[in-house]
């Protein structure tokens, strides 16, 4: 009981210092940015928990994606018109939520192939999904869950810079809101990329990250995820809704 009272106090006091150092933050960016005013307590916490509640990265981070935000995203959100040839791979889907709550969505890596001026577009794309996410997610939870199914993925499909640019975009833009990344079907030759793209993972995204054998990817999934918002094509009840579509 003693031991379970002082994590309690622990978590009552770390809980302290963390509002606290929200409000210090808040009131360092506005001074910068007075448009952060707009910005709720939930997004200053993500990016000072990204950067481990170290007041001057945070802000510095969160003072960066203010104007990435009003020069990518000028009129407040990417429209699927923008987007065409990326929505026509048809490669990422979202469907159902983990026993936590939090969206689940699946993309298909060898349905990725690289076209010429594909970066702009496919960045353009990765914004899009993430909001589309985001805004999926229900009151209280600030995560999504996603299932990076790589079955026949070749070098046809490899795309260093797009992924360093998704990469980019989820970490620095979006810090706090993956929960947990299941890699399937991992064919041997992803690998080549996967080495190029991984000192470019932070620390805290790494432990995120799970590699699933063939052979337990429904039991491992269902660790997380119930039968019946499990999608259908890996053994559960729904079937996969095209991000667009969602």
């Amino acid at each position: 009981m003693e031991v379970e009272a002082n994590g309690l106090q622990d978590s009552l006091e770390s809980n302290e210092i963390e509002k606290r150092k929200v409000g210090l933050m808040r009131a360092r960016v506005e001074s910068v940015d007075p448009s952060s005013k707009d910005l709720d307590d939930f997004m200053i916490r993500r990016f000072l928990r990204a950067r481990d509640l170290d007041i001057d990265k945070a802000s510095a981070l969160l003072l960066k994606y203010l104007g990435w935000r009003r020069a990518f995203i000028p009129n407040g959100y990417i429209s699927a018109s923008e987007i065409p040839n990326e929505l026509a791979q048809n490669k990422l889907f979202m469907q159902g939520q983990d026993k936590k709550g939090r969206p689940i969505t699946v993309v298909y890596g060898a349905r990725h192939k690289p076209y010429k001026g594909n970066l702009e577009e496919f960045k353009r794309f990765v914004v899009y999904s993430l909001e589309k996410i985001c805004a999926s997610m229900p009151g209280g939870e600030e995560k999504f869950i996603a299932i990076a199914d790589i079955e026949g993925w070749g070098y046809t499909n490899s795309d260093i810079r797009a992924y360093l640019a998704a990469l980019s975009i989820l970490q620095d833009c979006y810090p706090e809101r993956l929960g947990k990344l299941f890699l399937v079907h991992v064919p041997y030759v992803f690998m080549t990329a996967w080495k190029v793209v991984y000192p470019f993972i932070d620390s805290k995204t790494k432990k995120k990250i799970i590699f699933v054998e063939n052979k337990n990817i429904k039991s491992t999934l269902l660790g997380d995820i119930d039968e019946n918002q499990l999608p259908d094509v890996y053994g559960g009840k729904l079937p996969l809704v095209p991000i667009q579509d969602s």
